[in-house]
């Protein structure tokens, strides 16, 4: 059985992508995503800030990444001092261990300095660099365009930097998905992700608190990533990775037949182990 794929020009032994998470956080956990049969990993996401040895903006000055769990995770258990030479000496490990493709994720929102440590996981021996880029229009006066402008210019000088190739991680919330993606193709982008999961805060009514713990997906949102897939994949010159509620063989392999080259895991291995990867 032959279920070899290509993601950004990587060959890939099966389409099952471990994303970005605690579980592609350390060594350990990224040899047993390896030995279950993983045909790629995304490494845990390094901020902007990290890159520059400023973690302290992240914390303290700026609401910029509050829609997502990883931020959350960071201002919580990170160190301020974990910064880019533990990833790369976490690269350089796990690629001595394995040939399975690794792609670093940066969370960014600029374009300013950072681009230019991006050739540092190259060198490490990264396969390709997925950027999540995590612009939200928390200012009125801001212009759609101007935001769409800010992804691509942050693709472009990514790219100035590497010859490995670059992969997207968009948001939903696009007045004209169709467009942002064919600009970020256009820029450079050789992988569109659709989509990333954003941060879902409830209200308890009884208490009247803030609960922040929904950071799980479930398989009814499979459908938003599954249309834009199937919409979308005809049409760009790249490849695509669906993401979010695939929770089963059935979601993955819907994902697949909508055009996806493959998929991306996360909260079914929380849920069932990293074990799963296997069954599935």
């Amino acid at each position: 059985m032959n279920l070899t794929t290509s993601y950004m020009g990587i060959t890939l032994k099966n389409p099952i992508i471990v994303g970005s998470s605690k579980l592609t956080s350390t060594f350990d956990s990224l040899k047993k995503c390896i030995d279950q049969g993983a045909g790629a990993i995304v490494l845990k996401s390094l901020f902007e800030e990290q890159l520059l040895t400023d973690s302290d903006r992240l914390i303290e000055k700026d609401a910029k990444y509050f829609w997502y769990p990883e931020a959350v995770d960071y201002i919580n258990t990170y160190s301020k001092a974990y910064g880019i030479r533990e990833h790369l000496d976490l690269i350089e490990k796990i690629k001595a261990y394995s040939d399975t493709p690794i792609i670093v994720s940066v969370n960014c929102v600029t374009a300013k300095e950072w681009p230019q440590f991006a050739k540092y996981f190259e060198e490490a021996g990264a396969d390709g660099i997925e950027l999540n880029i995590s612009i939200f229009p928390f200012d009125s006066k801001i212009e759609s365009l101007v935001l769409e402008d800010a992804y691509v210019e942050i693709v472009r000088e990514v790219k100035k930097n590497v010859s490995i190739p670059i992969s997207v991680k968009l948001g939903s919330y696009f007045t004209n998905p169709n467009r942002i993606t064919k600009r970020l193709v256009k820029a450079g982008a050789k992988g569109i992700v659709l989509f990333n999961r954003f941060y879902r805060p409830d209200i308890d009514i009884d208490t009247q608190t803030v609960v922040d713990d929904n950071f799980l997906s479930s398989p009814q949102e499979l459908s938003q990533s599954l249309r834009w897939v199937s919409i979308l994949s005809p049409k760009l010159d790249c490849d695509i990775s669906a993401s979010t509620g695939i929770h089963d063989f059935n979601g993955l392999v819907k994902q697949l037949l909508a055009g996806a080259e493959a998929v991306q895991l996360c909260s079914a291995l929380y849920n069932k182990g990293i074990g799963y990867i296997d069954t599935l």
